[in-house]
């Protein structure tokens, strides 16, 4: 299998939230990506649970729910009941990220921790038996539309090395400043999945966009 798509909610149109849903139902897509913000431990605030649900309700691809707020295991088992599929925390804001893995799994999720582009690999050595996606932030953590921080690549190989060494199977998610020019070598260097906002959502054919992505 290919890499895997996963088209960030966050820069659909919110004025037309079911026809962009449904169009990444229509496309190529694999999962849908959600970007859950609070405000405090990134400088914006997406949406909560109720947009969250309107999503799952049209929906037919897994839900991708990327949490950027803190204290993420106080809402474990609410992501699990608004239909999150892969529920990914940030190493930043876990304290005791081993303890929530066993309650997202518990929950029935696959669990996820994401690296701000600061935070080195080597941070997740001991989760990693534990874990079935890394979400590296290619760009600083709270906007859509930035630009592709390069240093990204070297950490993909190395947490491939990682994985390879000690016969893991967690996935390596890139979010930010995905495109088609970086893809491939994105690819390349070990990412399993691909998220892609603004590159999306602001193309004239985003299904063609899709496509495109999936096919490198």
């Amino acid at each position: 299998m290919g890499v895997l798509i996963a088209p960030s909610i966050l820069a659909a149109d919110f004025g037309n939230l079911q026809r962009d849903v449904e169009m990444v139902n229509a496309s190529q897509a694999d999962w849908f990506h959600i970007d859950i913000m609070d405000g405090v431990f990134v400088p914006n605030i997406s949406f909560g649970f109720p947009v969250l649900q309107s999503i799952r309700k049209h929906a037919q691809k897994p839900l991708d729910v990327h949490l950027m707020i803190v204290q993420p295991e106080r809402y474990v088992q609410a992501f699990a009941d608004a239909g999150a599929a892969v529920l990914t925390v940030h190493l930043e804001a876990s304290t005791h990220l081993h303890r929530t893995f066993q309650e997202i799994k518990k929950a029935g999720m696959q669990a996820g921790v994401a690296l701000n582009p600061h935070s080195p690999v080597h941070l997740l050595e001991d989760m990693l038996p534990e874990t079935d996606l890394i979400c590296l932030m290619s760009v600083n953590p709270g906007f859509g539309g930035q630009k592709f921080i390069e240093g990204t690549y070297r950490k993909i190989e190395q947490l491939a090395a990682m994985r390879a060494a000690g016969g893991y199977q967690f996935k390596i998610e890139i979010d930010g400043g995905v495109n088609q020019q970086n893809a491939p070598l994105l690819q390349a260097a070990g990412a399993d999945v691909l998220v892609a906002g603004n590159f999306v959502f602001s193309a004239n054919d985003p299904v063609a966009t899709i496509a495109g992505l999936k096919a490198l």
